[in-house]
Parts: structure tokens; sequence; C-alpha cells
């Protein structure tokens, strides 16, 4: 059994789609990162960087004590290589995987959570910064449309983790300020992904846990996910 600390944002969603596809067995452990769960004691034990997603695996391959993990790319990679699915054992197919996986973890997710912050959170709008982020995003869609033009997925023909950690972060695409129609490319694999039963089935847990998600947030959930110093990021 897995137990799931999550909330529903990109970098939650990643988990249960890998989760629901692999047919893993998971406890979700809310993590609600308005109210401050995230810089609790206990999950701070679990996740130091007190951030979403993180997991504990109480069945671990070694057969040994229970295996802690914070970080979404580290616990897909994990995930995969736990149960043999969505990375490629071969070589050259593993390095494509992996490449794209970082490039996720270090560039898209990163530039559309500052599109997301200035865009729709900060309490300034400041035009040079959402301008700069919204066309950076449309630069990383246009290199996501580029790889996608001769392949189904992101590392080739197969479905992998790769697209497992793009893919929630396309989703609020119109928020960002992009249409998919200039992307025709990206435009099919997102479609293709938003299909998947398993696709459904991860998104779902998303209002299960968060019965407000989609509303405005409040200032006060504000002030507490972007106001924190290493002074107080403990409670």
């Amino acid at each position: 059994m897995i137990d799931l600390y999550y909330w529903p944002t990109p970098n939650g969603h990643k988990v249960t789609l890998f989760l629901e596809e692999a047919g893993l067995p998971y406890t979700i452990r809310p993590v609600n990162i308005g109210a401050g769960d995230q810089f609790k004691p206990d999950f701070l034990t679990i996740a130091p960087n007190n951030r979403m997603p993180a997991i504990v695996d109480h069945a671990p391959a070694d057969g040994g004590a229970p295996v802690s993990l914070f970080e979404s790319g580290a616990i897909l990679l994990y995930l995969a290589e736990k149960t043999g699915k969505f990375l490629s054992p071969d070589l050259r197919g593993r390095a494509e995987t992996l490449q794209w996986l970082f490039w996720q973890m270090g560039g898209l997710g990163p530039m559309l959570g500052q599109n997301h912050h200035f865009s729709q959170y900060a309490p300034e709008k400041i035009p040079y910064a959402i301008e700069r982020y919204v066309k950076e995003t449309n630069r990383l869609y246009g290199v996501l449309d580029r790889r996608l033009a001769d392949r189904a997925f992101v590392a080739g023909a197969d479905y992998s983790i790769a697209d497992m950690a793009c893919y929630p972060w396309i989703v609020p695409y119109e928020k960002q300020g992009q249409t998919l129609d200039d992307h025709p490319n990206l435009k099919r694999w997102f479609a293709a992904i938003a299909a998947r039963p398993a696709t459904k089935a991860a998104y779902a847990r998303g209002p299960e846990v968060n019965p407000n998600l989609g509303q405005t947030m409040s200032e006060e959930a504000k002030k507490v996910m972007f106001g924190q110093t290493a002074a107080n990021t403990q409670r």
C-alpha cells in the first residue's frame, strides 16, 4: 500500500496519473496547502521541502522498511522502477524519457508556475512579469509541439512518465494565456491523454479531496502559500 500526500495541483495530479494507470493500491492523505498543512512537523519529516506530493511506500521492492519520497519527478521515477511500467528498459528509450521528465521538472513546471502566480495570484498585476511568463509558456508549448510532430507521446510510441509529468501542466492552458489550436501536435497528444480512463479516474480524485476546487483562492490562503520564509515554515 502507498500513502500519497496530495492536493489537486499539477504536481499532485502527476502521481495519481501513475497510480491509476498502474493499478497500484493507494490511500490519499490530504495536504491542504491553503491551510498550511505542508508546514506541519509530521509532514516535514516526509517532505522537508514543505511541498507536496510525497509518498510512503509500505511495500518497497526490497522488502525492507517503508520508503518515503518527495519531489514529483523522483516519485514518478521510483514508481516506474518499482512496477517496471511507463519507463523503457532499453538504454535509449530510458534516456529519452528521463531527459523529458527532467525538462518538465526544470522548465515547463517552474515557468508555468510563475505564469500562474503573476497572472492569477499576485496582489499586484505586473505587466512585464505577466508578459514574460506568458511568452515563455508559449515557447515551451512550441518545444513540446515540435517534439510531438512525429511521435505519439513525448518519449516515442509509448505512454510514459514523461507524459504524466507534462500533461497536468497543460490542463490549465487557458489560464496560462494559451490556445491549443496554435499547437496541433500538442492538441492531439493532449486529447489522447485526456481520454484515457486512468486520467479521468485520477482527476476525479481532485474534487473528492477538495470540494472547493476551482473556486477563487482566499487572501488568507495566498498568505499561507506565498508568504513563507525559512523562519516561519514550521508550525
